[in-house]
């Protein structure tokens, strides 16, 4: 039969099966599930555009026989249904006239019921979505993934009420309006789920963010909706809570606040946009039984537990599956929803590794054909044109410095000294927009994905292959497009001449950092690419001197790559991560590039260039640093980025060479995020990091959208290419800078959660490791250990569950905590054991708990059976 499918956000997971073929979606729904829902609306797209799937749209809206008026008295959405009617009825007849009396017959879905009365009553076959589904009865599983309606969703909830009602939108527009009421988005706490934020979306309020507490004033909000608060009178605010949830912990990066400051606190009256998506994780096991209704545990601890119906529940043990939330009724303690998909087996490292790219919204499909038309054809080779408007570089002696095993080399350099005894200096850039033209498949996809990600052994490309390994890579001994920036420097590094070209070049060496360094140290080396090397080097340690001088800071991170291995992809050792000079030197003449690059486009297009800033943070931000630095009786300065390098320069405490690590590690987390932003739409350019008035990404256009609009910006600017309405739209801009911050944000918390997948693979056979360690953080209940080791971050508690716990005392402001009559304070040295806790398996965590300072009753004794000599070791 040909399915003729009215409802869209309803059917939309059933619609994505394999085994439903022969839809036609009629414009006039399209339109109203993209009014609706815009993810729902791109997957429907995605299903129209898989050609085995046949599923068409019919723009009923611009066919004479199926467009219809609106009548006197009719409602709009009275009229669209009578339009699907209408098209249906033609369909049908239609179809009857080119099969030989209809063999094939079309059937109407809709849940509307006065609608499916009406089609009846025109002779129409029309069933609601859930009689549909269960007349297919090979396949009862698709029942699972029909969302459930409102009716539905009362029949499987309590009768009393436990939570407030939503305030319906007209009262709360008005009570925004008058100021009863704030607007925001709603952050979950990843600590405690009975806790969490109003971010304040309106500029201009005093009040920037609203403070949470409890269920009640929760009231059904799930992270990421967009919220109407109600504040509570000043007497009722409160402090956001310094307790860590021991099921809640998070071992990446553990947010801190000052406990002692009280918050604008409120409660959500009502929703203004829900943003639920399909989240992943597990049916809990302790609810599989023969029953049908099951909670499902969300991988996102921010995400509320969902109840949904099952009928394939046993099958579903361990696995990792997705589900929808459908609603949340005021008499139920969780949301309900539906069966989404199974993903695969739980632990399983491609399972673990899709779930991460979902909940993480990385977009990770294959590159779809319409993408890959886009791509030069092949052999691929520079012509006569790109010769005759690009400047021949290819004389030049032009190096690439990367880590090991880069493929998409996006930057090469070069140095040389003229007659006039300057020098000239070269950063050649992959002219990746050569190949990426706006508006095309492939440029939409590239803005889309915003971003190369980086996984523990694996990369999701931001471009295809063929262009991010090969035609854009500048691989040493081949030809390649580039756009260069080279200056003209006298010896002191200081810049006379700046220049932007379309160029041709070809990379005399493809060098890794180890390798560019042991050239510039051997003395007996003389070639051309090493004295290249050496002037680069010694205008780099005059340029970051200069820099550092003006207060740009230097932060420190305790990640620790792991070494994998290239068969089985698992991690088996540590790298160390020794940065040398040549690390310095490449990371120097990518920040010129990039500033010189922003002054020029920001001097050409001064309302629409694409620039990077770097907010300074608030002063509260620092006060966690300033607290540390003072219990060893230091000061830090917070006045400028000049005072805060200049402070952590000089903090530093005798026989302890890690403390300056340590601060600085803290000081990385004071820090704003760097955003991009349109010129034309703000008035603050400066980047704080850096201490530089003006900056941009330029340099990695491989793997950075944003670069590619830069180059863009740049190519017009020089009159090297043509520009596009777009490109001199700072509202379109603005929109694109939007999209490309969420894209990297994101990027970072997915490769941060590979990180810690990884980190449970590598533990998982060691057994308990004893460790040394520093206090990071200290809670009302917990000390926060950093392993520097590991780059690791885990919790040791002192409120026991299932024993009586020891004596605790918190101070705020030291902080300090004092376990019975020892007192914990910030990076103090402490030994640990180290283990994996599989016991949930689909929240393992690794588990800490304290050797050393010994305090009765909560360290813990070294076993006897594990001497020294026998404990696992790790080559670092």
């Amino acid at each position: 039969s040909v399915t003729y499918a009215s409802p869209g956000t309803i059917l939309i997971d059933i619609l994505e099966d394999p085994l439903i073929r022969n839809v036609i979606i009629l414009q006039i729904v399209l339109q109203e599930v993209r009014h609706r829902s815009a993810p729902v609306y791109k997957r429907i797209k995605d299903a129209i555009h898989e050609k085995e799937k046949h599923f068409y749209t019919f723009t009923n809206e611009h066919h004479r026989e199926t467009f219809i008026e609106r009548e006197q008295g009719e409602s709009a959405n009275d009229r669209n249904d009578r339009a699907i009617r209408v098209a249906a009825k033609w369909y049908t007849d239609h179809l009857a006239k080119k099969t030989d009396g209809g063999s094939l017959k079309v059937v109407l879905l809709t849940d509307d019921r006065a609608n499916k009365e009406k089609a009846e009553q025109y002779g129409l076959i029309v069933y609601r979505c859930e009689e549909y589904i269960k007349s297919l009865i090979g396949n009862p599983e698709l029942m699972d993934r029909l969302a459930l309606q409102p009716d539905d969703q009362n029949e499987i909830t309590g009768s009393k009420l436990l939570f407030p009602e939503h305030l319906p939108l007209s009262r709360i527009q008005s009570g925004i309006k008058n100021g009863m009421f704030l607007q925001g988005t709603f952050h979950a706490n990843r600590d405690n789920y009975l806790e969490g934020k109003v971010f304040i979306n309106r500029e201009g309020e005093e009040i920037n963010e609203v403070l949470l507490q409890g269920l009640q004033n929760l009231n059904r909000a799930v992270h990421q909706d967009v919220v109407a608060v109600e504040l509570f009178p000043k007497e009722r605010w409160v402090a956001p809570s310094s307790v860590v949830l021991q099921d809640d912990i998070e071992s990446e990066r553990l947010c801190f606040g000052n406990p002692s400051v009280l918050k604008p606190t409120g409660r959500v009256v009502g929703i203004i946009k829900r943003n639920w998506r399909p989240f992943c994780g597990m049916l809990s096991q302790s609810m599989i039984k023969e029953a049908t209704r099951h909670l499902f545990t969300p991988a996102d601890r921010r995400i509320p537990r969902i109840r949904i119906e099952t009928r394939q529940a046993a099958n579903l043990v361990g696995q990792r599956i997705m589900v929808a939330i459908d609603g949340w009724p005021k008499n139920s303690r969780y949301p309900n929803g539906h069966f989404v998909k199974n993903l695969g087996s739980a632990g399983d490292k491609e399972t673990e590794t899709e779930v991460l790219l979902l909940e993480h919204d990385v977009p990770h499909q294959p590159f779809s054909q319409a993408v890959l038309s886009f791509l030069p054809k092949m052999p691929w080779s520079i012509t006569e044109e790109d010769l005759k408007v690009r400047a021949d570089l290819r004389h030049l002696c032009v190096c690439s410095v990367d880590p090991p095993g880069c493929t998409d080399i996006d930057d090469t350099l070069h140095c040389r000294e003229l007659e006039n005894g300057n020098l000239e200096v070269g950063v050649h850039i992959a002219d990746v927009s050569h190949f990426i033209r706006p508006g095309n498949a492939l440029d939409q996809e590239a803005a889309s994905r915003g971003t190369t990600v980086y996984l523990c052994g694996k990369r999701i490309d931001m471009v295809p292959e063929l262009l991010s390994s090969n035609l854009c890579s500048l691989r040493s001994n081949v030809e390649r497009l580039a756009f260069s920036c080279i200056w003209e420097m006298n010896h002191n590094a200081e810049i006379l001449k700046a220049h932007f070209t379309k160029s041709i070049i070809n990379s005399k060496a493809s060098l890794t950092y180890a390798e560019a360094q042991m050239r510039i140290d051997d003395g007996t080396m003389k070639d051309d690419i090493t004295k290249s090397l050496r002037g680069l080097n010694r205008l780099a340690k005059i340029l970051k001197g200069r820099r550092i001088a003006k207060g740009a800071l230097t932060l420190s991170s305790p990640e620790v790559p792991f070494h994998i291995n290239s068969e089985t992809h698992d991690p088996i050792d540590l790298q160390s991560k020794e940065l040398k000079e040549t690390n310095s030197m490449v990371e120097e003449f990518m920040l010129l590039a990039n500033i010189s690059v922003a002054q020029k486009i920001y001097d050409e297009f001064s309302e629409c260039a694409l620039l990077r800033k770097h907010p300074s943070p608030p002063p509260l931000n620092y006060d966690i640093l300033i607290k540390a630095a003072k219990s060893r009786d230091l000061n830090i300065h917070t006045d400028s980025a000049k005072a805060l390098a200049d402070s952590l320069n000089n903090a530093t405490v005798e026989n302890f060479p890690y403390f300056n690590t340590l601060l600085r590690i803290l000081a990385t987390r004071c820090m704003m995020q760097a955003v991009y932003f349109c010129s034309g739409m703000d008035s603050d350019f400066h980047h704080y990091g850096l201490a530089s008035p003006i900056y941009t990404h330029f340099t990695s256009p491989i793997r950075r959208y944003a670069d590619i609009i830069v180059h863009r910006l740049l190519a017009v600017a020089i009159n090297a290419d043509s520009t596009y309405p777009d490109l001199m739209d700072k509202h379109k801009q603005s929109a694109l800078c939007n999209n490309l911050n969420y894209r990297h944000k994101m990027a970072q918390y997915a490769q941060r959660a590979s990180v810690a997948f990884h980190t449970q693979l590598f533990f998982k056979n060691k057994g308990i490791i004893n460790e040394e360690g520093f206090i990071l953080f200290v809670k009302k209940n917990a000390i926060i250990i950093l392993i520097p080791k590991f780059g690791l971050e885990g919790a040791v508690f002192f409120d026991n569950k299932d024993k009586p716990s020891p004596h605790l005392s918190f101070d705020s402001e030291g902080p300090t905590l004092k376990v019975e009559e020892h007192t914990f304070r910030m990076f103090d040295k402490v030994k640990v054991t180290i283990s994996l806790d599989a016991s949930n398996i689909q929240h393992q965590r690794i588990r800490m708990a304290l050797i050393e300072p010994v305090i009765p009753g909560v360290s813990v004794p070294v076993p006897e059976s594990e001497p020294e000599a026998k404990k696992p070791k790790l080559d670092c």
